[in-house]
């Protein structure tokens, strides 16, 4: 297939704000594919590359763009991929220059449009609105095949792009061999919010509570005495905690796949801050020298697979039943079952007290739903949170002269892939912070003017907020009320962040709330 025809695609999907013609579109155009351009398609109108990292930022894009265009289309995708692979391979001493010629050659044999498209691929920048959850049932439409088993060889395999010419190609039965796998990261389970205790055990009658820590995510794979350690986003980080690997490799199970959490914490227990964990999983590690300094403790609370045998269509109640048969409970993540609400509250201020973020609440009879943020499993927090997103900041004034301060927080919007933005802060934030977020943000940079940094919508910080509030000043018509920065989130991408009709949800439900205490001081 020619460029041209997947960016026309991109452009009519970008176009329509309906669902179901984003659909069709998407499906028409992977329907015409081959099968080795199947994968390559899939990424590229779901804004990805095939190659992690191209080395290539705003500056050497514009350096490197051409003052002439193709008038013809000419480049297939494979052409572009594999010029892609080259400037991703370009290494070593001038290696900046290789890739500026090569980008260069590439935008050259790019008509208007296809340059257009290959920009906003290359920068992160192809909002068109084909989220995962979309490009899956484009898959399923344009192979035929159910989606449910489309969805579920996506969750297994890490993404719908690794099972696109599997589905084309082989139909039901190349799906059938995305199974679960050791060494093949699953895409983690994930939680809903809930405000009230009493709402969850309402729907759950009794339910496992657990505690909810502000730790990092780890899935354990084992096969025998090699153990691999995956985050959140399915990366390998075993190197970054050998003491997880030991606590996991003296178990007695041979094969096994464990979700759990890992944390830092001080020597009377309680939990050290989000960023100092974080610190084990930084770019430059010195693992021993960390260790030493900043021991992990790793909290096991689900299974996936044992001694052979897939566990992820069990309930809940049974898959933590297999994890209590082989894993210590110090290794285990401190539990109650129950549908007492007394119990219940009892268990979530304890894990208040103990300086814990608060409780997840868990349906027994669920299975694990990988990669879905279902309502089998709800959190509960002390206070109101929302991850957002950076979509620009302010050059701070005295003290703060010289750093990026003020932020501007946008929620996403799943209908098409933009951010809607919320207000701004220069709240919460330490000297240090400022510095390190400066840095950041400048490196992402799109455009400024005198007193403001546009940037790619990349970075993801937790908002602690007093309420939502109606608002004619942003797009979204509500705003947060003195927000302020808890934490930077560089375990979620932007593509994680809280969405709009969250935030409208959470108003919401405040406004009734409001209602009702006004309605009862009245009454009273």
């Amino acid at each position: 297939m020619l460029l041209a025809e997947l960016a026309a695609t991109s452009q009519r999907v970008g176009a329509t704000s309906r669902r179901l013609e984003k659909i069709a579109a998407l499906a028409a155009c992977l329907k015409a594919l081959l099968p080795e351009e199947m994968e390559i398609g899939v990424r590229f109108l779901s804004g990805e590359l095939r190659q992690r990292r191209l080395g290539v930022g705003y500056s050497l894009l514009r350096d490197a763009s051409p003052v002439v265009a193709a008038t013809t289309p000419t480049l297939s995708l494979l052409d572009v991929d594999g010029q892609f692979a080259s400037i991703a391979e370009a290494a070593g001493p001038g290696s900046g220059a290789k890739r500026k010629q090569a980008l260069s050659r590439l935008l050259a044999s790019a008509t208007p449009e296809e340059q257009n498209f290959l920009t906003r691929l290359i920068v992160g920048e192809l909002r068109q609105g084909a989220l995962e959850a979309m490009m899956v049932e484009a898959v399923a439409r344009a192979c035929a095949l159910p989606l449910a088993e489309v969805r579920r060889a996506a969750m297994l395999a890490g993404g719908v792009a690794a099972v696109a010419r599997a589905a084309l190609v082989e139909g039901l039965m190349g799906l059938q061999r995305f199974a679960v796998a050791l060494f093949q990261p699953i895409q983690p389970m994930l939680a809903q919010p809930v405000e009230e205790l009493a709402d969850a055990l309402q729907q759950f009658g009794r339910a496992a509570l657990e505690w909810k820590l502000d730790g990092v995510r780890v899935q354990v794979h084992r096969e025998g005495d090699v153990v691999r350690l995956y985050s959140r986003s399915l990366n390998d980080i075993t190197i970054a905690a050998p003491e997880i690997v030991e606590a996991v490799l003296k178990l007695p199970a041979r094969t096994l796949i464990l979700d759990g959490e890992a944390i830092a914490l001080r020597a009377d227990g309680v939990p050290l801050p989000f960023q100092e964990t974080m610190r084990r999983f930084g770019r430059k590690l010195d693992s021993e020298a960390m260790r030493a300094a900043l021991p992990l403790r790793v909290y096991f609370f689900d299974c996936l697979y044992l001694q052979g045998e897939p566990l992820m269509d069990q309930p809940t109640l049974a898959r933590v039943s297999r994890l209590g048969e082989i894993a210590p409970e110090h290794l285990l993540m401190p539990r109650l079952m129950t549908d007492d609400p007394a119990q219940a509250d009892a268990f979530f201020q304890d894990a208040l007290s103990r300086g814990h973020e608060g409780i997840m609440i868990k349906s027994l009879s669920a299975p694990y739903e990988a990669g879905s943020r279902g309502s089998s499993w709800l959190k509960l927090k002390q206070a109101a949170t929302l991850d957002l997103v950076i979509l620009a900041a302010e050059w701070g004034n005295g003290r703060r002269r010289g750093w990026l301060s003020n932020l501007h927080l946008g929620a996403r919007d799943p209908a098409n892939g933009t951010y809607v933005m919320l207000g701004k802060t220069f709240k919460g934030m330490t000297d240090r912070m400022l510095a390190r977020q400066t840095e950041m943000l400048l490196g992402l940079e799109v455009e400024r003017d005198r007193y403001t940094v546009h940037v790619r919508p990349e970075i993801v910080v937790e908002i602690a907020f007093n309420e939502v509030q109606a608002s004619s000043q942003y797009p979204g018509g509500l705003a947060l009320r003195f927000a302020r920065v808890k934490r930077y989130r560089p375990d979620k991408t932007a593509q994680e962040a809280d969405t709009i009709d969250t935030v409208r949800g959470l108003f919401a439900r405040l406004a009734g709330r409001q209602e009702q205490r006004l309605r009862f001081i009245a009454k009273d």
